[in-house]
Formats: structure tokens, sequence, C-alpha cells
């Protein structure tokens, strides 16, 4: 399977991103990419609670999933929209959406992203996720192509359980959409992504956002770029850098049964107890 990662430096003006992304989209189709995954967050990068209220739209309103789904069918490619902000028709608050889009234009797929990034980085850089987003509470698999894929979404990749649990029920191919912060990106992404995937057997995709995010209210957001493909062997194959731009990556995909034969450690899970 060919896949692509598209790798974004999303404004808080989700009219400004959207032909940024669909050039991108365009580009990998035409690569020969029959899965295109874009990052966490692909239609609104903002630290402003009052700048999301006034640019975020509903589900069924959102002018980014109805012309990434336009575009999944006149390409005849699958989409993953790594997550899109919205708005939640109770007012209250807004959720993380990541949207799988069959060749066809319809969603196959959508996962609330359930672990929030509520963390203190530094004195000057501390994120309370839950306060402006509704947390999700159950674990997405869909297929690609006859592949069953797990979705996830950026800080879930802490949370190992959720991939197992998704690899023991059959998922070849985890995605994991991201925004990752540049301190915690430097520290803790790459190593992260191939535990997973060692931990798994499973192909991991994670395309990422990069760069300095322009604001036009609140304050500037910077995330670590680096969209990575690694095999279930937890080899990188593709690495994004730090710029924007398309990651081209193939999948042998025998190689998830290959590699869950000779380590069936996802079949070794032994109870215990606390002594």
């Amino acid at each position: 399977m060919r896949v692509a990662l598209i790798q974004l430096n999303s404004s808080d003006d989700p009219p400004e991103n959207l032909p940024v992304t669909r050039e991108y989209v365009e580009q990998a189709a035409n690569a020969g990419a029959r899965f295109i995954l874009t990052p966490e967050v692909t239609n609104c990068v903002s630290a402003s609670r009052t700048r999301q209220t006034d640019v975020l739209r509903l589900e069924g309103e959102d002018e980014t999933l109805t012309a990434l789904r336009a575009d999944a069918r006149r390409l005849g490619v699958w989409i993953l929209i790594g997550s899109l902000a919205l708005k939640q028709a109770d007012g209250e608050r807004f959720v993380n959406r990541s949207f799988l889009i069959g060749p066809d234009g319809e969603v196959r797929a959508k996962y609330d992203k359930i672990h929030m990034f509520d963390v203190t980085i530094s004195e000057t850089e501390t994120y309370r996720e839950s306060d402006g987003y509704q947390p999700g509470d159950a674990a997405v698999m869909s297929e690609v192509d006859g592949v069953p894929v797990g979705l996830t979404i950026c800080y879930d990749v802490r949370f190992p359980y959720l991939y197992r649990g998704m690899s023991k029920a059959g998922a070849k191919i985890l995605t994991v959409p991201s925004a990752f912060s540049p301190e915690t990106g430097a520290a803790h992404w790459e190593t992260l992504l191939r535990a997973r995937a060692i931990e798994t057997g499973s192909f991991i995709l994670a395309p990422a956002q990069c760069g300095e995010h322009r604001a036009a209210l609140g304050r500037t957001r910077r995330t670590h770029g680096h969209s990575l493909a690694v095999d279930p062997w937890g080899r990188v194959l593709a690495d994004g850098g730090e710029m924007p731009g398309v990651v081209m990556v193939d999948l042998e995909l025998s190689l998830v049964d290959d590699v869950r034969r000779r380590l069936p450690s996802l079949m070794h899970e032994r109870q215990y107890k606390m002594v």
C-alpha cells in the first residue's frame, strides 16, 4: 500500500489553511498514494478559545470536511483527516475528531480523542486541552481496502493499552496524527511511536503539524514536525523533517503477520497481582 503523510503548518484561519491542504492531497494522489493522512487539527491550530469560538464550525458545516470528502471521491483515494477542531451542538466544549473518508467520499469512521493534553511542560508552556475539548470514550477501528486500521490522536500515544487493544482486535495500521510540542517532541516523539510499533507489531502512521503557527488572536504555537512512518519491527521508514510537505512511503503489509508470528507478544499477556 502506498501512503502519504501530509505535514502542515496550519494557522488559526480555516479558510486560509484549506487550499494548502487540498494541494498536498492532490500531489499525494498524483504520486500514487492510495491512503493519504493529514495531521491533528488540520483545519485550525489555535491557543485561543475566543478565536476557536469565532472560526470553528459544527461537523455538518465544516468546509474542510466537505472539501476533503469531495477530493477523496474525485481522486478515488482514502483520506484520514487526522483531526478537525469542531463545535458541538450544545455550545459547550469543542471536539477533536478524526475522520476516515472512503474513495466514495463517505465518512467510514469517526474518532474523538480520548486522552486530553493537560500538562505543564515548563513555566511558560502549559496546556489544558480538557478546558476547551470534550474527550471521547471509545476506541475506533475501521478498514482501508480491507486492511484493519486503528484511529488515535497525538497524546493518546502515551497510553499503550489503547494500541495493544486495537492490535489484539486485528489492527495492522495505527494512525497517530499529531500537533506535538517541540520540547516533548524532541525528547519523546520518535521513541514513543517506535515503541507502539514494536509492542503491537503494527505499522504506525503519524502525520504532524510543524513550525510556528500564525495566530490572529492569542499566543502563537510551535509544533515539532517530523511526520513518521514506522514499520512493525520499529524501523523508521520515513521522516517529514521540519517543513510542510508530502512524505510518501510504501507499506509491505505482509510484514505485520511475519513480525507477529516471529514475536507473538500480543498473545503472551498474563494476569498478575501487585504485592
